[in-house]
């Protein structure tokens, strides 16, 4: 079976903290959840999968192929769980920045979804609801259409789930 991820014998060392031999697979159409206590290492695998840090050894695939080839963004969605735009952009401005860095961006994709959600495309993100902001964040998100969602919460809960999604 192809995977979408495949993570295995990961090291990453820091003063305080290692992640040592970690090792798991997300096969294609499966829906996963990561999850474990605070400062288990779930933020920085996530980090290490996509290449926001540099591992110190073992292997990562996204795609079935090694997760720093540059192709291997263009094909994965990221939602936090809090809106990253500044508050000053309008989602007309956030498109205009995101069609420059995604290949794939589908400008008709992204103003179905904005209508479908009754996001306003001229009006500031900081007169948004949280929920508005959460709701544009997924348009973003999956305008592009990625082959890879990933759902990325980072609450100060002993458990945080962390969603990996093929839809």
């Amino acid at each position: 079976m192809d995977n979408n991820i495949l993570v295995q014998n990961l090291c990453k060392q820091f003063e305080d903290f290692s992640l040592d031999n970690v090792s798991f697979k997300v096969p294609k159409g499966r829906i996963v959840g990561f999850i474990g206590e605070n400062g288990a290492g779930k933020s920085t695998t996530i980090n290490l999968i996509l290449n926001e840090l540099s591992k110190d050894s073992g292997q990562i695939q996204v795609f079935g192929i090694d997760h720093t080839i540059p192709t291997v963004k263009e094909n994965i969605g990221v939602v936090f769980d809090e809106c990253n735009f500044h508050d000053v952009f309008t989602a007309a401005d956030i498109e205009k920045i995101l069609k420059g860095v995604y290949k794939t961006w589908d400008s008709n994709l992204f103003s179905q979804y904005l209508k479908k959600f009754k996001i306003p495309i001229k009006k500031t993100i900081g007169t948004f609801s949280k929920g508005m902001k959460m709701k544009l964040s997924i348009i973003c998100a999956m305008a592009h259409r990625p082959k890879l969602l990933i759902l990325w919460t980072k609450q100060q809960q002993v458990l945080t789930p962390l969603c990996v999604m093929k839809y």
